[in-house]
């Protein structure tokens, strides 16, 4: 992951192109990913940093960071949430955990207070597909301080259907 970002204008997170996330569809096979739990509280996460350290390094020892990172955050309670890391192989002393199936994304810019309005609007455009709702997965793109440093904070809905 280092060598992954010795290229970033941050030395952090990468800038985001949200062209090619942006009301798509995609279909996964068996996409490996790292699961682990973050503490929240009303979905404020307390612990997110010491548990994307902590996967992070196990990540870095196996090799095993995909060309381009993907975190996913499943926000399934008030006080907790899973958090998805891609993959490119099994990572030791990991719950390793694959996805399948097909996903709507959509791409929202904003502070995270319009998180409300987004699920509507993702909803509404999983709606207009003609496609249920499964679950829904939330991809913040950066970090807060390399957000601010872009001056755009993406956040990617993915709708499984």
């Amino acid at each position: 992951m280092d060598k992954l970002y010795e290229n970033s204008e941050t030395g952090c997170c990468l800038r985001f192109n949200p062209e090619p996330w942006q009301d798509r569809e995609l279909v996964w096979t068996d996409k490996l990913f790292v699961k682990d739990h973050v503490v929240s509280f009303f979905h404020i996460p307390l612990n997110y940093g010491q548990v994307m350290v902590k996967n992070v390094e196990k990540i870095k020892r196996a090799g095993a960071f995909p060309p381009t990172p993907l975190m996913l955050s499943d926000e399934n309670s008030l006080f907790g949430c899973d958090v998805y890391i891609e993959v490119t192989k099994d990572v030791p002393q990991s719950e390793m955990v694959r996805l399948s199936g097909t996903f709507l994304s959509k791409v929202f810019e904003g502070p995270f207070q319009n998180i409300g309005r987004w699920i509507k609007e993702t909803q509404a455009f999983v709606a207009s597909r003609g496609k249920g709702l499964q679950k829904l997965f939330f991809f913040y793109t950066t970090c807060p301080a390399c957000a601010k440093a872009y001056g755009k904070n993406y956040v990617v809905l993915l709708a499984q259907v």
